[in-house]
């Protein structure tokens, strides 16, 4: 009930006013993100990053996008009780998840949801 109550205060909110910032970059496709008074654990949906480029791809994400980058988020699901979203800084053309698709850091998830690209 808590993520369904999350996943519409961040559809509703206003982008910019009260963005959701990046607190951490836990993994190559798992971020801890803010916003005011509350953090939740954010996984990259449509990607999977393998263990072979799993350091690479925290280093990549820690550069497109350092602490305290504003970003809008485009919820996806979850699973197992993890937000899945498509994370775009608010500065960026594209979504994190291209990028490391496009840095060849990543690769489509299998079984992804239809409003991957």
């Amino acid at each position: 009930m808590a993520l369904a109550a999350l996943l519409v205060a961040l559809l509703i909110w206003p982008a910019g006013v009260g963005a959701a910032e990046i607190l951490q970059v836990r993994g190559g496709s798992l971020l801890q993100l803010g916003d005011q008074n509350r953090s939740y654990t954010v996984q990259l949906a449509c990607i999977s990053v393998s263990a072979d480029h799993e350091i690479e791809a925290i280093a990549w994400l820690r550069q497109a996008a350092p602490r305290r980058t504003k970003v809008n988020l485009r919820p996806m699901g979850q699973e197992q009780g993890v937000l899945l979203a498509r994370v775009q800084p608010l500065a960026a053309a594209t979504d994190l998840g291209s990028g490391l698709l496009a840095a060849g850091l990543a690769e489509p998830r299998a079984g992804a949801v239809d409003a991957c690209p």
